[in-house]
């Protein structure tokens, strides 16, 4: 809920006065946010403010991973990364993101 809050905080911060008819949220897979949970929250937490009402999307970004060892970029499924050629020497390069992407305001 307190994510959920911090979201809709920031959205309203930057759209003033303006009604807001959609948000887009980018969610990594390593984040340990559900996005259901969000979209339930999101409508609590909008409730009298310029969100409410608004159409909620979110982008799951799957993890990936590059070895150090062999170069190698793959898909990751759990925060456990370990590269097919056996090296647990690798740097995450998706799947710890909480972004807005995108932010729709209505037109006046």
């Amino acid at each position: 809920m307190a994510i959920t809050r911090s979201i809709v905080e920031a959205v309203c911060e930057v759209a003033g006065a303006a009604r807001v008819m959609r948000v887009q949220l980018e969610i990594g897979n390593f984040t340990g946010l559900i996005a259901d949970s969000i979209r339930f929250c999101f409508d609590l937490c909008t409730q009298s403010t310029a969100l409410e009402g608004a159409v909620l999307q979110i982008n799951e970004i799957a993890g990936r991973a590059r070895c150090v060892e062999c170069n190698a970029e793959f898909l990751v499924q759990n925060p456990i990364a370990l590269c097919p050629c056996g090296s647990g020497n690798v740097e995450i390069l998706a799947g710890n993101e909480l972004r807005i992407k995108e932010v729709e305001l209505q037109n006046v």
